[in-house]
């Protein structure tokens, strides 16, 4: 069974002002803005995988007719469109709860999903929870062997996983993973435990599903840049936008509706926006940081939240090569969102917004230098990675992505601890922080304040480097 917590928000609100309308770079696709709520569903790819319909057993797997059950919690596009891709898996499954903070959202999910999976979708009234503990219900409604899929929220994440892994339900869980390293520590031991429980558990770095990401690191493992040097990572594009406060919203409510907007909900910028990159980077590195500095700030910004509008980080590894990672939302500036990959032999351009990843004989880029490219089937990695996770519960196969999804998360967090503190930070050091983003959340009521509130202005407090306490 599958439970979608979808507190996240139907459209991550992008305010195009600027001139740049796409990314003036080689190879690089323009982000596309959300379309509302059904359309983007009418929209969303159905590809099925292949999966062996072998016998399964009741335990781990789905009912007796190999029926698997589906609920979602948060019920935004993200936790709709997981959805939908997880009723276009092979073998039955069934939508049967829904369950997302605001209560109109988890009523009206059941349709959207409807409109592609009209015969898999079964969720009556009695099955769409709302409230912040709305995932105990759902998660329950699917019961033993079922499958929930997590898309509230990052802050969320750790305290929805343990109480699935708790309840012997298989998780899909979306990015980002955690907000601060007392989340990811709780991640880490609920992944263990899934593992000796036999459940399943995917995370949702999409990216590294894609074939063509998967081919280009492929080459670079095998060598085709030589020994890779450093590794550049950048999300640049205009600012983000806040949803003004709803007519009868709490400061809780308001908030989660904004959630990209405030640090104790998605970790900031660094973390929740960029970690698909950052995750490639590690992959390509086979490695993860030791150790990173930084700095950013609000300079542009005028929006009453707790966004910084720059980030710039410098990660080192082991071995003393470097990741860098260049975060900035600010309308009327240059835009590019993917990966420079800088080799002894040559450069690789590739990322989350790479659609076309190209592998160069040199530093530099052009036709003329184009070593390797990718020419084989391009695929729907949304799905393959339903795909994947549906058919390792089918025939019992291993899937634990516990580990590596919080590494990475990890690795955003870290950026942001230095970013806001301004010093320089190991990774021992931030892993084993006990400062809380939002000390007491699995108690947090639908009524209470949020957990960071303004000041009688509106204002929020901000992060000072030199000054903010992070460890």
């Amino acid at each position: 069974m599958v439970v979608l917590l979808c507190l996240i928000r139907d459209i991550v609100p992008f305010v195009i002002t600027g001139k740049n309308k796409s990314f003036p770079f080689p190879n690089h696709a323009p982000m596309t803005l959300s379309s509302n709520r059904r359309e983007f569903m009418k929209k969303v790819t159905v590809v099925t995988g292949t999966v062996a319909a072998s016998s399964v057993t009741r335990r781990v797997h789905a009912t007796e007719n190999n029926t698997i059950n589906v609920a979602v919690v948060g019920c935004g596009g993200r936790g709709r469109g997981a959805a939908v891709e997880a009723l276009s898996t092979q073998g039955p499954t069934k939508l049967v709860a829904t369950a997302d903070c605001f209560a109109e959202r988890a009523d009206s999910c059941a349709e959207l999903v409807a409109d592609q999976h009209p015969d898999k979708v079964e969720v009556p009234k009695s099955r769409q929870f709302g409230g912040l503990d709305g995932y105990k219900h759902a998660i329950d409604a699917v019961g033993p062997g079922g499958v929930v899929l997590l898309a509230t929220p990052p802050a969320f994440r750790p305290i929805h996983l343990e109480y699935a892994v708790e309840k012997g339900v298989h998780v899909f869980m979306e990015k980002s993973f955690a907000v601060d390293a007392p989340g990811i520590r709780r991640l880490l031991k609920a992944g263990q435990l899934a593992s000796e429980k036999n459940l399943k558990v995917a995370g949702g770095l999409m990216s590294r599903h894609a074939n063509a990401l998967k081919a280009a690191i492929e080459e670079i493992h095998a060598g085709r840049i030589g020994d890779l040097v450093s590794c550049w990572t950048y999300r640049l594009h205009d600012a983000l936008g806040l949803f003004p406060k709803r007519p009868g919203d709490t400061e809780l409510a308001h908030q989660i509706r904004n959630y990209n907007n405030y640090t104790w909900l998605d970790g900031s910028f660094i973390v929740d926006s960029m970690i698909h990159n950052l995750d490639l980077c590690c992959w390509a590195k086979k490695a993860f940081p030791i150790s990173a500095q930084g700095q950013g700030g609000r300079q542009m910004r005028k929006e009453k939240d707790l966004l910084f509008d720059h980030y710039a980080v410098e990660y080192q590894f082991g071995d003393g090569t470097t990741l860098f990672a260049q975060g900035r939302h600010i309308n009327n500036c240059w835009g590019f969102f993917g990966i420079k990959l800088y080799g002894t032999k040559g450069l690789a351009i590739l990322g989350e917004r790479i659609t076309d990843p190209k592998i160069y004989r040199s530093w530099k880029t052009g036709n003329d230098n184009v070593i390797w490219r990718y020419t084989g089937e391009f695929n729907s990695f949304y799905q393959t990675e339903q795909d994947k996770f549906f058919a390792a519960i089918r025939n019992d196969t291993p899937l634990n992505e516990t580990e590596r999804s919080a590494h990475s998360a990890m690795v955003g967090i870290l950026g942001r601890m230095v970013v806001e503190s301004g010093q320089k930070i190991t990774w021992d050091e931030a892993i084993h922080s006990n400062r809380e983003l939002a000390p007491g959340l699995d108690h947090l009521k639908w009524n209470d304040d949020a957990p960071v509130m303004p000041d009688t202005d509106g204002h929020y407090p901000i992060a000072m480097p030199g000054v903010t306490q992070v460890l």
